[in-house]
């Protein structure tokens, strides 16, 4: 039987913990990240947690399996073994619940950058940051999407980071042309899904989701390009402009 989303959430607080006194910075991204930043979404949308995901500064990597192991999880040792300096995988001995914790970066369709970034709050990563890692994925399914519906409706978009911080995303855009194209093309897909009817959401709910959307569409518009990114924005989507994700089994 799949846990709560309260349970697994308790789960997740209690890693978090335990790592804050190894003194690691253990970091929530994924669904359940979304989970705590959006309360509202419990009375809007239903959906189940199997999986936990993390990231950490990559010079602990080395204290996560020990961690790991007095928490009750076990490595996943051939797939550690070949990855462990970008993501590494533990399973909790009788659930069979799989941690992912990504190292360093968050790498995936697009590159995350998270130096500097996992001291912004105590449970997960910046908003902007759980934003994007969203906004990233090539394939985006209707979880997914969700996600980024109860994102946008539960926190503002502006400056700082305890909004949906707009500044950090375009910096990162920026940086990335892929990163900018795969972004507005997800803005679209999840307007295009609020604007239908297979989602329950009141007007004013739509409303609002709407109005965030356009608010980091215009950013996105008016950020000052340089050379470089205008010249890949010349060549457009004529070359890939992501990374192949294969899945991990489980």
């Amino acid at each position: 039987m799949q846990p709560t989303p309260t349970e697994i959430a308790l789960e997740m607080n209690r890693l978090i913990e335990a790592a804050r006194r190894d003194q690691i910075h253990l970091r929530a991204i994924g669904g359940l990240a979304v989970h705590h930043h959006s309360p509202l979404r419990q009375q809007t949308f239903q959906r189940e947690y199997a999986d936990i995901d993390f990231v950490v500064h990559k010079h602990e990597r080395r204290k996560l399996d020990d961690f790991f192991r007095r928490m009750g999880y076990l490595p996943d040792r051939s797939f550690n073994l070949f990855n462990g300096d970008k993501r590494q995988i533990f399973i909790q001995e009788g659930t069979g619940r799989r941690i992912d914790v990504f190292v360093g970066d968050f790498e995936m369709c697009h590159k995350l950058p998270l130096k500097d970034r996992l001291q912004v709050h105590p449970i997960t990563v910046p908003l902007a940051e759980l934003f994007l890692s969203k906004t990233q994925i090539i394939e985006l399914n209707r979880k997914d999407a969700l996600d980024l519906v109860a994102l946008l409706l539960d926190n503002e978009i502006g400056r700082g980071d305890d909004k949906i911080n707009v500044e950090r995303i375009c910096r990162l855009c920026l940086r990335d042309w892929g990163l900018f194209k795969t972004t507005t093309i997800n803005l679209k897909r999840v307007e295009e899904l609020v604007n239908s009817d297979d989602i329950n959401l009141t007007t004013a709910e739509r409303e609002t989701v709407l109005r965030r959307i356009e608010e980091i569409r215009k950013a996105l518009m008016l950020m000052k390009k340089n050379i470089l990114w205008l010249a890949r924005d010349r060549v457009g989507t004529r070359i890939r402009w992501y990374a192949e994700v294969e899945e991990v089994e489980r």
